[in-house]
């Protein structure tokens, strides 16, 4: 989540050193972009909360072999082995079957995007008779293990999968899609989360790390798509939110028609400038593309909830995309 863009600004700063704000974050002064010990600070305070190796790595080996080639694409240079990158291709690669890319764990705190992709390659080997299939589901495993929105270098890997902003992260994926040699990619469904500790800490981090200022936000209740406002190909983001809606609730717009400050162009779907953002979900150039925003914190989800909603996402976007290709 956090997608109406709070990137640096000269002015928001600037008008901050002139009316001294309260602080919302632990770290550094409101209003002045952190120093060199600021960030050490924030990195020393981080920790490890659970294992990429168990709930991640483990499961793919695990994966029928008979269907699935699970394939090493790099590794973080600050931990290669414990952090070793990983897609899981289909083996059935037709050049005439479309391409469907799904990754998940661009922001590591979101759980559902990794353990769905996982419970969907465990789950629904029946679409690579379609389709040729490649899951990346822990693009920041760092961040995974540590449950937080930036990579251990303080980068925002959901804003760095375009040229000149690339993290450890995006440069490994794009490197090996584009050694991939497909010519189109069909669609791309990158799976992440909204949850409530995007307003109690990583906006505020984000923002206090940039010195801006934070004023909060409305964190939706329910599942919501974020398509590309260039190419927004909305009977496809129905189509994907038809599936879910059989799992889990869609988020309904606030007070002025918005979900996240941006405004609603169908039930549960927005548009921003994915490509101009760096945004993931760009990285193929792929006719059908989108980000799915699940919501964990609501009372009527659960985990199960979530991870199931996951897969009736990409497998809604399957369903829509196979169907056009007969």
């Amino acid at each position: 989540m956090g997608y109406p863009t709070v990137e640096e600004g000269a002015a928001a700063t600037a008008d901050a050193d002139a009316a001294p704000t309260k602080a919302f974050y632990h770290i550094g002064t409101p209003g002045k972009p952190w120093t060199d010990a600021e960030r050490a600070q924030w990195k020393a305070g981080t920790k490890i909360q659970r294992s990429y190796q168990e709930e991640v790595v483990e499961k793919l080996k695990r994966l029928d072999d008979s269907v699935w080639e699970v394939v090493q694409y790099g590794s973080l240079s600050h931990g290669p082995e414990r952090y070793p990158l990983f897609a899981v291709k289909s083996r059935d690669w037709q050049k005439h079957k479309p391409h469907l890319l799904v990754t998940g764990g661009v922001h590591g705190y979101e759980t559902s995007g990794v353990q769905g992709a996982i419970r969907f390659l465990r789950s629904k080997a029946k679409y690579t008779s379609d389709a040729n299939i490649l899951v990346a589901p822990c693009v920041s495993p760092w961040a995974y293990e540590h449950v937080q929105r930036w990579n251990a270098d303080l980068k925002d890997p959901n804003r760095s999968f375009k040229k000149g902003a690339e993290t450890e992260e995006s440069k490994a994926l794009m490197g090996y899609l584009d050694g991939l040699g497909v010519e189109r990619w069909n669609c791309h469904l990158d799976l992440h989360e909204t949850t409530d500790t995007d307003a109690t800490e990583f906006m505020p981090a984000k923002h206090a790390e940039a010195g801006l200022m934070y004023e909060g936000e409305v964190i939706p209740d329910g599942f919501y798509l974020v398509g590309d406002v260039e190419n927004p190909q909305l009977p496809f983001q129905e189509a994907v939110v038809d599936g879910v809606r059989k799992v889990t609730h869609i988020a309904p717009p606030d007070k002025d028609g918005n979900i996240i400050g941006v405004p609603v162009a169908k039930e549960g779907i927005i548009l921003i400038p994915a490509t101009e953002l760096g945004l993931c979900c760009s990285v193929t150039g792929g006719k059908y593309v989108s980000t799915t925003e699940v919501y964990p914190d609501s009372p009527r989800a659960t985990d199960e909830i979530c991870n199931e909603a996951q897969v009736a996402a990409i497998t809604g976007a399957l369903d829509f995309v196979i169907s056009r290709q007969n």
